[in-house]
């Protein structure tokens, strides 16, 4: 017991100094490295950086925007709302599924608007300019040989995106459930320190009754089996184990034998029955001899016995006399 027990104060120190270590992560990280769900609240263009380069094309983006506005303005009206009650409620996976599908919408029909922008102008250009723009076959058919080139690259860079969306997706679900069993096993070890002292004072009132019982029973001769090391009583333990299990079998066995032994008990009690009865009918018997007997010594027997030997003599007299046969 004092072998097994003395390791338990290190167990309890290094549980108490992992538990010390995750306080103090956690206390020393910052609102923003906290792990919370990402929120969409602010614009996606707001992280474009504004160049002279980029203006015109945020103008056209922007003349685009105007011409799609009648048609995406419920759309984005609602997704306003959603974003209020996402500030004001927080956001959840649900609302930010959302505002991604909004978002993707939104980016089709901008898309479609400034390429048509854009095709206008190039159109009214080779037009009007001077001297007017005119494309030969040749050169369609080199604009449609880059067209699919720039398809095919376009594509690969869509399956390599999917890709990694997916590998982000795994690993981001590998990094929930490990956060998850952190939180776990930070949860087990703030409760382990309780537990290892209730345990300990269990082990000390135990080891005080232990001595009490030793110091009243004689230094413990009645019961040598409690003073041993741990290797020994484990070694006890699977040999009174071993016996138990030899004691079940045998049980079992008797057991399967039960039906059989009832079997012959109740023959036996037929048997015994039988035996009553013939014993009964048998003293009766005797006792109805001995009533006889005693009867007889009257001399009431004794006259009817020679009365009957008188009739049996008449009975062959008569019937010699008569030449009649016996019956």
């Amino acid at each position: 017991m004092s072998s097994a027990a003395s390791p338990a104060k290190p167990d309890a120190q290094r549980a108490a100094d992992v538990l010390r270590a995750l306080r103090d992560l956690q206390s020393a990280s910052t609102p923003e490295e906290a792990y919370t769900i990402l929120k969409l609240s602010e614009p996606i263009t707001s992280a474009i950086p504004s160049n002279k380069a980029g203006d015109d094309t945020n103008t056209r983006a922007a003349a685009a925007a105007n011409r799609t506005s009648d048609v995406s303005t419920t759309s984005v009206d609602s997704s306003g709302n959603n974003n209020n009650n996402e500030n004001n409620s927080g956001p959840t996976p649900a609302s930010l599924e959302a505002d991604l599908a909004h978002y993707r919408e939104l980016f089709a029909k901008l898309r479609f608007s400034y390429v048509e922008q854009v095709t206008k102008e190039k159109f009214i250009r080779a037009i009007v300019g001077d001297p007017p723009l005119i494309v030969a076959p040749h050169e369609i058919a080199e604009l449609e040989a880059g067209n699919a080139a720039a398809k095919a690259e376009l594509k690969a860079l869509k399956v390599e995106v999917a890709g990694m969306a997916e590998a982000l997706g795994r690993r981001g679900r590998e990094l929930a459930g490990r956060y998850e069993e952190v939180r776990a096993g930070a949860a087990r070890l703030r409760e382990l320190p309780p537990r290892i002292e209730e345990l300990e004072r269990s082990v000390q009132e135990l080891r005080a009754r232990q001595k009490e019982s030793d110091e009243a029973g004689g230094g413990g001769a009645a019961a040598p089996g409690m003073n041993l090391p741990l290797g020994k009583t484990r070694e006890l333990v699977e040999a009174r184990r071993r016996e138990l299990g030899a004691v079940e079998r045998e049980l079992e066995t008797l057991g399967a034998q039960v039906p059989r032994k009832r079997k012959e008990m109740e023959r036996l009690r037929a048997e015994v029955a039988a035996l009553e009865n013939r014993r009964a009918n048998s003293a009766a018997a005797a006792r109805e001899a001995k009533r006889r007997k005693e009867n007889a010594q009257g001399g009431v027997e004794d006259e009817l016995e020679a009365r009957g030997r008188w009739y049996r003599a008449s009975e062959a007299v008569l019937r010699q006399v008569l030449d009649l046969q016996p019956a």
